[in-house]
């Protein structure tokens, strides 16, 4: 009974989005702090995809499906806030970072919950969703690869992240496949089309945006 009853402490609501903040606030700050250390790291730490990746390992581990789409949508705001916390106190946020936070703060709250409801989806979903998820997961790394390669032509860093990224799809359609999803393949299939689309929105929208600030 003891046992049941702190278990069931760790996953009240607010045990679990105040989990999901400090790690983001935590995140954020260590985005900033690696700044100027290798191309790769910083790159790595300093991206859509990787900011936003971690709301999918959170809806993984939160059971309730509401509470990993909230969990992701506050993890990416805290995740701003860590990151333009520590550029104040670094002496290196000026007046023109406000529209900078603003906009990734609006990407954080679209990537964040539907990434933790992928996450949820991927652990504890049914039926063709879960492959489904499974590819939002994956897409998100690939179509950071297409942007680095396509957009940036960092190159080396761009093949490190589709390489990470055909990993990711495969771990995860193996890791359907053996859960017994009928149509695990789906994840295979959908992962590249979708890093596409996430490549052209990052693109059309996102880029857009951070040029107009």
């Amino acid at each position: 009974m003891a046992l049941v009853t702190t278990a069931s402490r760790y996953d009240t609501p607010v045990a679990v989005l105040t989990a999901t903040g400090v790690f983001g606030l935590l995140l954020g700050w260590a985005t900033y702090a690696l700044h100027g250390t290798t191309p790769l790291l910083e790159r790595v730490t300093n991206s859509t995809s990787t900011w936003i990746i971690w709301t999918a390992l959170a809806g993984v581990l939160i059971r309730d499906r509401r509470l990993a789409v909230w969990g992701g949508a506050l993890m990416m705001l805290t995740t701003c806030g860590g990151y333009y916390a520590a550029s104040t106190l670094g002496d290196t946020f000026g007046s023109g970072a406000l529209g900078t936070a603003a906009v990734w703060s609006v990407a954080g709250l679209v990537g964040g919950p539907i990434l933790g409801w992928a996450g949820w989806t991927v652990r504890r979903g049914r039926g063709d969703l879960r492959p489904v998820a499974g590819a939002v997961i994956a897409m998100v790394v690939l179509g950071e690869g297409c942007w680095l390669g396509l957009a940036l032509n960092y190159w080396g860093e761009a093949v490190a992240f589709l390489t990470v990224g055909v990993l990711l799809t495969a771990l995860l359609t193996v890791y359907l496949a053996r859960a017994g999803v009928r149509r695990y393949w789906l994840c295979a299939v959908l992962a590249p089309v979708g890093g596409l689309v996430f490549y052209l929105a990052e693109k059309a929208i996102l880029n857009g945006l951070l040029e107009s600030v």
